[in-house]
């Protein structure tokens, strides 16, 4: 999963999110982005053109329908139960190093996921390889 955080909610953040993703995992040509939230940021020309040069095909949900993207969804769902609420920290660099601590760290590295047979991310992949 790629990841970042801003002051902007603008298609920079949506790309580098994406840049993120793609360094760290490597993924296949023909990816499909699922897109989460229906915003402008998702559908600019930068965030259309960024996915088209790295052949990423973008994937909007149904609206109304959670489930279309159900993997997204309860990422955000147990983060919010899990852990804590973004409105409560006075600093971007707060809310980063708590963002990196539970993505990078726990989230992948240590954090049981029913649909991987009760392993991490991280697990997952090493008993596939």
């Amino acid at each position: 999963m790629g990841w970042s955080i801003s002051n902007s909610n603008d298609s920079k953040l949506v790309c580098t999110a994406l840049s993120k993703a793609i360094e760290c995992r490597n993924p296949p040509k023909g990816l499909v982005f699922s897109i989460r939230i229906r915003g402008s940021n998702y559908c600019s020309y930068e965030t259309r053109k960024y996915l088209l040069s790295n052949k990423i095909r973008r994937s909007n949900s149904r609206k109304g329908n959670c489930w279309d993207n159900a993997v997204a969804e309860s990422f955000f769902g147990s983060t919010e139960k899990e852990k804590w609420n973004i409105n409560y920290f006075y600093k971007i660099q707060e809310a980063e190093e708590l963002l990196f601590d539970h993505i990078e760290v726990y989230y992948n590295r240590h954090r049981s996921h029913s649909s991987l047979d009760f392993v991490s991310p991280v697990q997952f992949e090493v008993n596939a390889a």
